[in-house]
């Protein structure tokens, strides 16, 4: 068996930059978008899932800037400010940017379709369809809309 000696240290110094946490950065990105006025969202993660949540915001009516890793400033345009998008948001493959954009649009006053890729279009919806519907949304897709796409009809 070998002997390991630990050293006390003397302190540490510098400056850390921690990367961003993916389920806030979505939020954030949907949060901004249904404020009013400008938001500037530093520490975003831009990955894959948050970049496709960024880019359904934009295609609900929505300017999203993006200024380099880790900034973006979305201009909100309010609770009512959202617009029925012209084309199918697609998530990509993420269920939390699904899940969370199902039910920013089921209280919108219009009709949205959401999808993802060939994985997220097997992954569960229903624990997020059954409660919306209950408050009044409309909500269809594939296994009575327990699986994406997912057509939403807000209740707004």
């Amino acid at each position: 068996m070998s002997d390991l000696r630990i050293h006390p240290s003397h302190g540490l110094a510098g400056e850390l930059t921690p990367p961003g946490d993916k389920s806030l950065s979505h939020r954030a990105v949907m949060f901004a978008a249904v404020a009013e006025g400008k938001t500037d969202i530093s520490g975003f993660l831009s990955g894959e899932d948050t970049l496709n949540t960024a880019k359904a915001v934009r295609m609900l009516g929505i300017t999203v800037e993006e200024h380099g890793p880790g900034s973006l400033t979305v201009h909100g345009r309010g609770l009512e400010g959202l617009a029925e998008p012209a084309g199918v948001l697609d998530l990509g493959n993420s269920g939390t940017g699904m899940r969370l954009l199902t039910g920013l649009l089921a209280g919108q006053d219009f009709f949205s379709v959401l999808t993802g890729d060939q994985y997220l279009v097997k992954r569960p919806m229903g624990r997020i369809v059954e409660p919306l519907r209950r408050m009044g949304a409309v909500i269809d897709g594939r296994s009575g809309g327990k699986l994406a796409p997912l057509a939403v009809r807000g209740a707004g």
